[in-house]
């Protein structure tokens, strides 16, 4: 509204000065986004050396606050090199595929209340469409590649992210037969309730706690993270389906990483942990805005997938897909009845 008012104020129509302000408006985010990134990939790098006992960047900038954007600047100097029997067109097209639809995803995320671009009714259902695309843009790498270890890997992690996508997509049936709404926001506002413990509202403590962990854990799967990281095993595929990637192309399959994780982290935020809420309704908390409160809440899960990664030693592949099908699927399965007789016999008194 803010862009539209300032737009319109330059003599433009509401409708050019609307589709300007919306534009603006993604830039906006989109700067803001890819600088939480880099300094989450910081954060990232020093809670790995700080768990070894070392520094981890510390040289470019204070603290090593830099590094990330010295990286950046790396990445886009370097050569872009494509093997001689690559299919040249979908090689360079699979990491486009996958970063944009990364930055798809953030297009139904609230970030706070009426901070969201796109406040649909079927916010879960677009998530799920577009997280089940990035595999896509995987496949895609490890066949132009050319190589058997791209390939290999590119099959793995298809296997791995189908497996659980299922139990991500039952798990996010018990939250909205729960909230009623497939929408986000209105999910996050059905964890909210009067009362000083507002945290108590929240679905991770309701009969949906057996579900955090289960999409905890699937989320990290999901993202190819370690102890999942599967696709891109050292002693056994290299670096994994972008392992003939450089430079530019390898720096998006890099950012589309790390904009799942965080995707992840935000998702576990407000399906579970009340979104843009503060965990006590009581001042100075309540008077912090909300989008700081997300963005807090991201940092802490992006915490929790960072130590995992540290401190877990790798799965092996028969024990993935194990856990995934045969363990994760048949427990969400029986919460999301669980959830189903819960709501309607206990919340609507069997109506």
């Amino acid at each position: 509204m803010i862009f539209t008012h300032y737009f319109q104020t330059l003599g433009m129509s509401y409708p050019w000065a609307w589709a300007l302000s919306q534009i603006a408006s993604m830039l906006v985010f989109l700067v803001c986004l890819l600088v939480m990134v880099a300094f989450i990939l910081l954060y990232d790098r020093k809670i790995f050396a700080a768990v070894q006992m070392r520094r981890g960047p510390n040289v470019v900038g204070i603290f090593g606050l830099l590094q990330s954007f010295a990286d950046l600047g790396k990445y886009l100097i370097k050569e872009v090199i494509i093997p001689a029997g690559a299919n040249k067109v979908i090689f360079l097209l699979a990491p486009l595929v996958s970063a944009t639809l990364a930055f798809a995803a953030w297009a139904v995320i609230p970030m706070d209340q009426g901070w969201v671009f796109a406040d649909i009714n079927v916010g879960i259902l677009y998530l799920f469409a577009v997280s089940s695309l990035g595999v896509y843009g995987i496949i895609m790498a490890g066949w132009a590649s050319n190589s058997k270890y791209a390939f290999l890997s590119a099959c793995r992690a298809a296997a791995q992210m189908v497996s659980y996508e299922v139990s991500i997509g039952f798990v996010l049936v018990t939250v909205l037969l729960f909230a009623g709404s497939l929408n986000l926001s209105d999910i996050v506002r059905a964890q909210t309730a009067p009362g000083v413990l507002a945290f108590l509202h929240w679905n991770w403590c309701t009969i949906l706690f057996p579900m955090l962990p289960i999409f905890f854990v699937s989320a990290i799967a999901e993202t190819n993270r370690p102890p999942f990281d599967l696709v891109e095993a050292e002693s056994e595929l290299v670096a994994g389906y972008f392992v003939e990637y450089s430079s530019t192309p390898f720096l998006l399959f890099y950012l589309a990483e790390f904009l799942n994780i965080c995707l992840m982290s935000a998702m576990l935020a407000i399906l579970f942990f009340g979104g843009w809420q503060s965990p006590l309704d009581i001042w100075p908390l309540n008077a912090v805005p909300g989008v700081i409160w997300l963005v807090i809440k991201i940092w802490f899960f992006f915490f929790l997938f960072a130590m995992v990664r540290a401190f877990v030693p790798r799965y092996r592949y028969d024990q993935l897909m194990r856990l995934g099908w045969k363990v994760f699927l048949p427990t969400t399965l029986v919460w999301v009845l669980v959830t189903a007789a819960w709501v309607v016999y206990v919340r609507h008194g069997g109506a």
